[in-house]
């Protein structure tokens, strides 16, 4: 570790450095899961406090080296604060900034490009009401058309408008989001998004006739599933639980 990596703890608040560390794992997850793309996807955390900054990864950085000391912190214009010799991905930035500046409950957000979240993406239908995963968040589903990469300001506003209220979204042609209080919740619901993606993939494959469930049915396993991703106690174990097996498979995330 280099003196600016070491020095970092010292130099941020208590709960900036648990910021730091719950993000980093979430990167450490990600490559746990074979969901990076190399260093072109993203996972932002706002940092607790009054000022508008929140945390992204080094770009050009595998996920397996990111570290609570590397992170990069970026007020809502792009300005490094304080100056690091990372940089931050362009389109990064325009997604993350967009949600944090709109989206005041939003202290974490994620965004893959999966194989089987960009197969779902390609697909008119979206994501089908054929597994419990899938209905378990589909009444919680965005979806935002492709406007080419996320470098143009003016796209900006109709990420807002599509997002909405939910803490999914399909971009379409593009990949997959998620956004949550707390960082067990932007995880568990990308997690359910994934699978239940890769699920659709997987059953479309077989050439069979699929069973389509209707809204009642989605609706109902929805009121089923949010129950435990709002449950604070559930979160906190839930999250101690994950930052254990990240301790264990990807040990120094917290350095």
């Amino acid at each position: 570790m280099d003196d600016q990596q070491a020095s970092v703890k010292s130099l941020v608040t208590e709960e900036e450095w648990k910021a730091r560390c719950d993000l980093a794992a979430l990167y450490r997850l990600v490559r746990m899961h074979g969901w990076d793309d190399l260093f072109f996807t993203h996972i932002s955390m706002r940092v607790p406090g009054p000022a508008e900054h929140f945390l992204l990864n080094p770009f050009g950085l595998l996920y397996e080296d990111v570290t609570a000391s590397n992170l990069v912190k970026v007020d809502l214009d792009g300005n490094v604060l304080p100056p690091s010799r990372y940089g931050i991905n362009p389109a990064g930035f325009t997604i993350h900034s967009t949600i944090h500046t709109a989206r005041h409950d939003v202290t974490v957000a994620m965004h893959l490009h999966t194989d089987a979240g960009v197969a779902v993406a390609a697909q008119k239908g979206g994501l089908l009401p054929i597994s419990q995963l899938a209905m378990n968040i589909m009444s919680d589903v965005a979806y935002h058309d492709y406007e080419g990469l996320a470098l143009v300001e003016d796209e900006k506003p109709r990420i807002v408008a599509d997002l909405g209220d939910k803490h999914l979204m399909i971009l379409r042609n593009h990949g997959t989001l998620s956004v949550g209080a707390h960082p067990f919740q932007a995880y568990l619901r990308i997690y359910l998004l994934e699978r239940a993606c890769k699920i659709q993939t997987m059953a479309q494959s077989g050439g069979a006739e699929l069973i389509h469930w209707d809204k009642a049915m989605q609706d109902r396993v929805y009121k089923q599933g949010e129950e435990g991703i709002l449950n604070e106690f559930f979160l906190e174990i839930a999250w101690a639980a994950l930052l254990d097996r990240v301790r264990r498979e990807s040990p120094g995330f917290d350095t």
